[in-house]
């Protein structure tokens, strides 16, 4: 099980916007010591999105879905997540509810299309304007305004998978390896991975240019004492190969 993200709009694919939700969400994560394991970015297109998501629910992952789930005629992520499981759309009772008391005397059937979601939805409460996201099968659905989007996160996050965090013992450290080629790094990056099979190695050139030096940024995440005996395995023998390194 791995966390995912589905970011949707023409918007975006056409550059009208600028996507701000992948930035903010590896954020969320980094705060409660989780990571991102993939992200897909889909246009206002029904099939394809239906496509998307079937896909992604096979998956099994926790994902977090950002837009189209407005109202309007552009509008067709509640649909296509209700066709993506061949569930009916239901009005949510609870959202209804909660659409009444916002509008009151000015309810209109438009509104409460908000509230219409795939049969066994959940509710995310939305601290901005109240109107809420749901929630299906590991999947959270919620507006693509940032201002209301990214707290609805949070609180999911918080609330169903407080007990997958762990900030305070999820480290990542690296060194800059300098004069350095990756490919003859790779057969200490392969040792790394089958001594520290539960740590995460990461490797990121740099190439020469003017005054600057060629290096290989190298280093691994994971839990805090996995990681420092990866990085002294590393470093020791980085130093025994003749290699100039410096703490990142």
């Amino acid at each position: 099980m791995g966390f995912g993200a589905i970011i949707i709009g023409d918007e975006i694919l056409s550059g009208r916007r600028q996507d701000k939700h992948l930035t903010k969400l590896i954020e969320l994560f980094s705060e409660r010591g989780l990571k991102l394991s993939w992200v897909r970015y889909v246009g206002d297109h029904p099939s394809l999105l239906t496509q998307t998501l079937r896909e992604s629910f096979e998956t099994g992952d926790i994902v977090f879905s950002f837009g189209g789930i407005g109202a309007t005629p552009d509008d067709h992520t509640r649909q296509c997540a209700a066709a993506a499981l061949d569930l009916p759309l239901v009005l949510h009772p609870q959202a209804e509810q909660i659409i009444r008391d916002k509008f009151g005397d000015e309810i209109t059937d438009h509104r409460l299309q908000m509230g219409v979601y795939p049969q066994g939805s959940d509710i995310i409460p939305n601290p901005y304007n109240q109107i809420p996201g749901f929630s299906i099968r590991q999947h959270f659905f919620v507006p693509g305004f940032p201002v209301m989007a990214w707290p609805m996160v949070a609180w999911a996050l918080d609330t169903h998978y407080r007990h997958l965090h762990h900030a305070e013992d999820y480290v990542e450290r690296a060194v800059t390896v300098w004069e350095a080629y990756e490919g003859r790094l790779i057969d200490l990056m392969e040792r790394i991975c089958v001594d520290y099979p539960t740590v995460t190695l990461f490797s990121l050139p740099s190439f020469a240019e003017g005054d600057r030096k060629r290096s290989v940024e190298l280093g691994v995440k994971g839990a805090k004492d996995e990681v420092a005996a990866a990085m002294s395995c590393l470093c020791k023998t980085l130093s025994e190969r003749g290699y100039h390194w410096e703490d990142k």
